[in-house]
């Protein structure tokens, strides 16, 4: 299915099991190979992200589906950093 990019825009995200994320804020693109890398999403659950920022990029690998909303895989751990999760799944 294709989507325009502003579509992503404001869209709440949530996890598979239902808790609330955040809303899309924007979206990272890698021009180069013509796909997207990340959503950056604000108004973050501060419950599941450990963040002192307004928001955090979601790798688009995360995420399972987008429609009225997008669903993201359930972070594994309670308040943990994108960055430090990432760095638990490479080991």
């Amino acid at each position: 299915m294709r989507m325009e990019l502003s579509a992503f825009h404001n869209l709440d995200v949530y996890t598979t099991k239902g808790k609330f994320v955040g809303r899309v804020d924007d979206v990272v693109l890698d021009p180069n190979d013509k796909r997207i890398l990340g959503i950056a999403v604000g108004n973050v659950n501060r419950d599941l992200f450990d963040v002192d920022a307004r928001g955090v990029i979601i790798p688009y690998r995360w995420i399972t589906a987008v429609a009225d909303i997008v669903i993201m895989r359930q972070v594994e751990s309670k308040k943990v950093s994108p960055a430090a999760a990432e760095e638990k799944k490479k080991r």
